[in-house]
């Protein structure tokens, strides 16, 4: 009988994976900055616009997030509500 090899588990960066999500066509979305404080002063618009999720187009950052986070294509993004 062959001995088994041990497959061992990839750790997964948690600060990329609250930042990135993957869509069901395997895009990779990220939400963008600035929501978090001094929003008195901006515009409707622009607080509208926060909420919108974009795709991540560099292929080097893609190559990136997928190494550190190598288990997000389990998880699929959520629409925004």
């Amino acid at each position: 009988m062959p001995k088994k090899t041990k497959k061992y588990k990839l750790k997964t960066y948690k600060a990329a994976s609250k930042r990135f999500r993957m869509t069901g066509t395997g895009k990779i979305v990220r939400t963008k900055g600035g929501k978090s404080h001094l929003r008195r002063r901006k515009s409707k618009r622009s607080k509208r616009l926060f909420s919108e999720m974009i795709v991540v187009t560099a292929p080097g950052d893609r190559r990136r997030i997928k190494r550190m986070a190598p288990y997000l294509k389990k998880y699929k993004a959520n629409p925004p509500a």
